[in-house]
């Protein structure tokens, strides 16, 4: 497996990452169409991509870095079947390496089904091992999503 670093996906990377997003997170956070996946990412300003990809050329692991409200935000998403093997921790390490600071929002409990309809099972506890601070009183509460904010500073 190697990462790959972009600050554009072609077309078809934008596919593997639209069917990442809709396989892995929850159902209630699917985009119905690549269109909406598209406008989502054309509304966040200085983004970086980091492409998990593996020995067959398939991008097996996504993750975004962006800025919002002055703030370095992320999104790291990777398939299920190559959780629990150090991948995530390797994206991770290697976006820690570009950045000083990054912001995200956790899905905190186990309420939730993937499309495929198995329980999506929240990665706190992933984000806690990778030295992230849980920020318990900073939610985002809407009729999609409930999660809290996590933050990781470099020291």
């Amino acid at each position: 497996m190697q990462i790959i670093f972009t600050t554009y996906l072609t077309d078809s990377q934008k596919e593997s990452a639209y069917n990442l997003w809709n396989n892995e997170y929850p159902q209630n956070l699917q985009y119905k169409h690549i269109t909406e996946f598209d406008a989502y990412l054309n509304g966040l300003s200085e983004k970086k991509h980091y492409l998990l990809i593996n020995e067959q050329d398939i991008i097996a692991a996504w993750a975004l870095t962006f800025i919002r409200n002055a703030e370095k935000w992320f999104a790291v998403i990777i398939n299920s079947e190559i959780h629990g093997k150090g991948y995530g921790t390797m994206i991770l390490d290697k976006i820690k390496k570009d950045e000083t600071q990054l912001s995200g929002w956790v899905i905190d409990h186990e309420r939730d089904a993937k499309a495929n309809g198995r329980k999506y099972h929240s990665p706190l506890s992933f984000y806690k091992k990778n030295h992230f601070d849980i920020l318990p009183d900073c939610r985002l509460e809407s009729e999609t999503i409930s999660a809290v904010k996590i933050v990781w500073k470099k020291v």
